[in-house]
């Protein structure tokens, strides 16, 4: 999945929960910096939404597990955009075609996932 991630990548951001893992291995191995993008702010602590590596001002792309219909990216790439960040695309391990990638192209995030139920069905 490392060979997905766009030359001049400066931070993974994984999301949670699904993204965690994988953007936390993918950061060892890239040695690309990571962030976890959370659902919801807790409301103790830092009270951030993301934490980890900084993306203000940082080319970063989204990691996730698995991609239906997009959603959790959107509600992510809502906060994102609410704070002036935008990431360069989104990252996922499966890719259940079933919309999200077109959602996502929709709002100008391309979509490059590790592997399609297609493929993964067909083997």
């Amino acid at each position: 999945m490392a060979l997905l991630v766009p030359q001049g990548t400066e931070v993974l951001a994984g999301l949670e929960m699904g993204g965690i893992p994988i953007v936390t291995v993918m950061s060892q191995i890239t040695g690309i910096p990571a962030a976890f993008i959370r659902k919801q702010p807790k409301d103790y602590g830092t009270c951030k939404y993301a934490e980890g590596a900084g993306l203000f001002g940082k080319r970063f792309v989204l990691i996730e597990d698995i991609v239906s219909s997009g959603g959790a990216i959107m509600d992510a790439l809502a906060k994102l955009k609410a704070d002036h960040l935008a990431p360069d695309s989104a990252l996922c391990v499966i890719d259940r075609e079933t919309g999200g990638k077109e959602a996502l192209a929709g709002v100008d995030l391309p979509l490059k996932a590790l592997f399609t139920i297609s493929q993964i069905e067909d083997a």
